[in-house]
């Protein structure tokens, strides 16, 4: 049997990123947030760290999924599988009510509505949407839990 092209839309997973890949495919966003005294910094992408002041004391925390649209672009051409067969889509940059900046997809939007500053919503692709599988780039080992990847459109 040969084996399935390699996708690009699936995100690698390992041991510390388990819990968010985990939260997601139960339909909720986390953050990381920092207890340093005198940060309290929230990021996203997760990382074992603060990005601002270097502390490893961080935890996890659930975002409300809020959040408004900072910038976009609609993309027409990509060559790389799966995303040829999505597009048009838009890429975007995302403020999560938490604070921190995210890139992500708006979904369920025409192009001629999207506004800077215009209210979101998280969402999760899932399923078939994302070639169910590892994680790895591949969505061929059926073993694997289901990945859910966060995605916003209008609130």
């Amino acid at each position: 049997m040969p084996s399935a092209a390699p996708r690009y839309d699936l995100p690698g997973t390992d041991a510390f990123s388990r819990v968010y890949w985990d939260a997601a495919a139960q339909g909720r966003l986390l953050l990381r947030r920092c207890r340093a005294d005198g940060c309290g910094a929230a990021h996203h992408y997760p990382r074992e760290f603060c990005p601002r002041c270097w502390s490893e004391d961080m935890e996890w925390e659930e975002a409300s999924g809020r959040a408004t649209l900072y910038t976009w672009s609609v993309v027409h051409r990509n060559d790389l599988p799966p995303f040829g067969e999505r597009v048009p889509y838009v890429a975007a940059v995302v403020d999560l009510a938490e604070g921190p900046r995210m890139m992500t997809e708006v979904v369920d939007c025409p192009e001629a509505d999207l506004r800077i500053g215009m209210p979101l919503r998280v969402r999760f692709r899932t399923g078939a949407d994302t070639g169910a599988g590892t994680g790895r780039g591949t969505g061929t080992d059926p073993a694997a839990p289901t990945l859910a990847v966060p995605v916003f459109g209008p609130a």
